[in-house]
């Protein structure tokens, strides 16, 4: 029997598995995942549900404005206010090349028409200015009056002086404009107007009539010098604004 090998020396040693080493974790206060806390939650939804209920609240205003509004335009059909210059006499219309000065003998007769069958128009304030070629020469402040539904009234203004004006454009306007004594004025109203309606009155609004007339010099009171004729005019409305 061969003789057992011998065994090496050790040294006492032991080497077993590595150890592994912990790593120890750090828990950060006031961060639980990304959370927020309970004030913060709370005052977010409540902002949340008020901004939707005002979004709620204005959308059903304005559904219901506009629904107020189609049925009151069914209802009253309103339609916006009538102006006629019916006749326009002018004896005198003279640019002075010396002082710069436009003498004038002009008289205007008008006519406001109300069109509606359901609304009353209040005239609170009428300023009629008259034009020529963008320079105003006369103004004449109109007494108020109410028109009725389907109803007309017949005005007469006289521009009646002189006025001084500045030349340039107008001038070379005149010179072309006196060949034929017919010349561009122009007729400009500025309203405060009010509606009935039944029993109600609206705001006050603020429109304007635009009318661009064409005038012949006459003599020998409605006699024309060019033996043109004045056309009756129908004027343009606009609304301007709102006022109080």
């Amino acid at each position: 029997m061969p003789p057992t090998p011998a065994q090496p020396h050790l040294n006492g040693a032991f080497y077993g598995p590595p150890i592994q080493q912990k790593t120890k974790s750090y828990h950060r206060p006031g961060n639980h995942g990304g959370s927020c806390n309970l004030i913060t939650c709370c005052f977010s939804c409540i902002c949340s549900c008020i901004f939707n209920l005002i979004c709620q609240f204005l959308i059903t205003v304005a559904i219901f404005l506009a629904f107020i509004g189609l049925i009151f335009w069914f209802i009253f059909r309103p339609n916006a206010p009538k102006f006629y210059v019916d006749d326009v006499t002018l004896t005198q219309f003279t640019l002075s090349p010396t002082n710069n000065a436009l003498y004038f003998n002009l008289t205007v007769n008008m006519t406001f028409r109300n069109p509606n069958r359901r609304l009353g128009i209040y005239y609170d304030s009428i300023q009629a200015n008259a034009m020529y070629h963008g320079q105003r020469f006369s103004t004449a402040e109109l007494t108020g009056f109410y028109l009725g539904h389907k109803n007309e009234n017949n005005v007469r203004t006289v521009y009646k002086g002189d006025q001084l004006v500045m030349l340039g454009v107008v001038e070379s306007k005149y010179v072309s404009e006196k060949s034929d004594d017919v010349y561009r004025i122009d007729l400009k109203l500025r309203l405060k107007i009010r509606f009935k309606v039944l029993w109600l009155k609206t705001p006050k609004f603020k429109p304007k009539f635009d009318c661009d007339l064409k005038v012949p010099l006459s003599s020998k009171g409605r006699v024309s010098v060019s033996g043109a004729k004045f056309e009756r005019t129908e004027c343009d409305f606009n609304w301007y604004k709102r006022i109080w």
